[in-house]
């Protein structure tokens, strides 16, 4: 579904990705670990379209999306929960999901069951301004408004970062149907190896911008792992 082939990417002279290869197959969570600075939301912010690789190419169900702008991927079946969850407070939980519709055709633009059984919260909460939900309902929020989209593929950014355990288990429950029902691919950005160990398919480990290990799950040893996300 998606393949990243030898990107590189610059910030002026500085060099925060460094022929880093990637796929994200459907079906599967593909898992982007690694400490602070090491180039992870650079590669995602490549994904989506926020900014433009240096070198290399990016691959979407079999075309060359290397140069197209950030609108037309959401369009395309991308959608992507930012660091920090960046709802709009001021906004209705309702008015946020329906934020999502943007990119949708106007045929398209309904709110889909299937998110209220992912997160029987928000239905409740409706009428409610975003601003005015705890970290982890704002957080359960963002992922439902990229879902609103329909997405084919789905990346997150930290969703873990801030949030109380009971949330987290959650969303792992969330991310773990969304892989079983087979019809979208996953990349999940997190520094919480336990976390990323419940769900992960396929690892990919970030260093200096580099890939310095990747794998299935049954051939990345956890203690290879721990080893380059410790500080």
């Amino acid at each position: 579904m998606l393949e990243v082939q030898q990107a590189d990417l610059f910030y002026g002279a500085s060099q925060a990705l460094r022929k880093v290869n990637l796929k994200a197959a459907i079906g599967c969570v593909t898992c982007l670990l690694g400490r602070n600075g090491v180039g992870k939301t650079s590669l995602l912010r490549a994904i989506i379209g926020q900014q433009p690789l240096s070198g290399g190419s990016i691959h979407w169900q079999g075309k060359d999306i290397t140069n197209w702008p950030a609108f037309k991927r959401a369009r395309d079946g991308i959608a992507y929960v930012p660091q920090g969850r960046e709802i709009f407070p001021q906004l209705t939980v309702e008015e946020n999901l329906r934020s999502g519709y943007a990119c949708l055709s106007r045929d398209g633009r309904r709110l889909d069951e299937e998110i209220f059984s992912l997160f029987p919260v928000l239905r409740q909460m409706l009428g409610r301004r975003g601003g005015d939900l705890s970290g982890g309902q704002q957080q359960q929020l963002a992922i439902a408004r990229a879902l609103a989209t329909r997405p084919k593929l789905l990346v997150l950014d930290e969703p873990t970062e801030g949030i109380q355990p009971s949330i987290i288990q959650d969303i792992s429950r969330v991310i773990q149907t969304l892989r079983e029902q087979g019809e979208i691919s996953i990349l999940l950005v997190e520094q919480y190896f336990e976390f990323a160990r419940e769900l992960a398919d396929i690892y990919v480990i970030l260093d200096r911008g580099e890939v310095v290990l990747d794998g299935s799950r049954e051939e990345v040893q956890p203690e290879d792992a721990r080893r380059w996300l410790t500080v």
